[in-house]
């Protein structure tokens, strides 16, 4: 017992803090009102506005942020905290200086439980949570139904100027390389079957299926639409189910995990399903541009799933590659 007292003593406080980091899990999923409780704890608690609009919305994250937010929220810009990429994608996964340097400036020590929300109630918010728990940043939550959700349980809101967070100290988090997949090892995948090769990675494409198939278009232009060879469609609104405030607004929140596990089940069947859960299949999501993979990729976790990759640069940067095969 004095050997470890004097090894405390000789560590760093931040390396110590970055270690009771990683020993606190918290609730992957937390209603408002658990939210709001939070913050009559002793434990620093940080909300974190993730808002992301498809780039062809009139909608401007950031303003509506400035004009209406959960009290003592800050904004994250998930396309800032990110990585360069040769394609210039946007919103891919941070290296961990950059995602370090955020929280610093976020006010996030690692023992904060950082609660992560959006205004479509959920949309962006799990691909938030995603990158704070492929660092190690397991305390952390996604709130369900975001801020529209809190505005209909009369939480209170702030519509006046944002505060400036305080600046902490984030030691460089490494990063889980298991939880992300390149596009080299999306290609390789590719070439197998899963129905055939138990060995090969199952890959659920979270898009609306018209684009799966290749019948609608990308919202980006010029990028074909259609689907990886091999992957399944499980289009992520499959996870969700829509609510309405009081004055009429439309937002998302998760359904119950029983009707997340049929959404499962009608894609793929339910002897892969079971495989799943098992954890006898690994599973990788995708989507668009790496965005609403983060719902899928939560969802799964809420079935008890927790070996699921994320494909980080999805549709975009697969369909952007001419020597890419694309099936309709």
């Amino acid at each position: 017992m004095a050997l470890l007292r004097t090894i405390r003593v000789l560590l760093p406080p931040a390396f110590l803090a970055s270690r009771r980091m990683s020993s606190v899990s918290a609730p992957l999923l937390l209603s408002p009102r658990q939210a709001n409780e939070l913050k009559s704890k002793d434990t620093p608690v940080a909300f974190l506005d993730t808002t992301w609009f498809m780039p062809n919305s009139p909608r401007n994250a950031k303003q509506e942020f400035t004009s209406k937010r959960i009290p003592g929220s800050h904004f994250l810009d998930l396309d800032e905290v990110a990585s360069s990429h040769e394609l210039g994608l946007k919103h891919m996964m941070p290296d961990k200086h950059t995602f370090a340097h955020a929280c610093e400036k976020l006010g996030i020590s690692p023992s904060t439980h950082v609660v992560l929300y959006d205004t479509h109630g959920v949309f962006s918010s799990p691909r938030a949570l995603f990158m704070f728990r492929t660092f190690g940043h397991t305390n952390s939550s996604v709130l369900n139904g975001g801020l529209p959700g809190w505005v209909h349980d009369q939480l209170p809101v702030d519509t006046a100027a944002p505060s400036e967070p305080h600046p902490t100290t984030y030691p460089p988090p490494d990063l889980k390389e298991e939880a992300i997949r390149s596009y080299d090892q999306i290609v390789a995948n590719s070439k197998y079957d899963p129905s055939t090769n138990p060995q090969s990675e199952l890959v659920l494409d979270a898009r609306p299926k018209g684009r799966f198939t290749g019948t609608d278009p990308e919202p980006r232009p010029g990028l074909s639409s259609g689907h990886i060879p091999h992957s399944v469609s499980l289009t992520f609104n499959l996870f969700l189910q829509k609510n309405k405030t009081v004055d009429g607004q439309e937002y998302t929140t998760f359904r119950p995990v029983e009707d997340i596990r049929k959404a499962l089940s009608d894609a793929v069947g339910p002897e892969e399903t079971e495989r799943i859960l098992q954890g006898k299949r690994q599973v990788v999501t995708s989507c668009g541009s790496g965005m609403t993979a983060g719902v899928l990729w939560l969802g799964l976790q809420l079935l008890g799933v927790e070996r699921v990759g994320l494909y980080d640069e999805s549709w975009t940067g697969y369909a952007m590659r001419p020597s890419s095969l694309i099936e309709k």
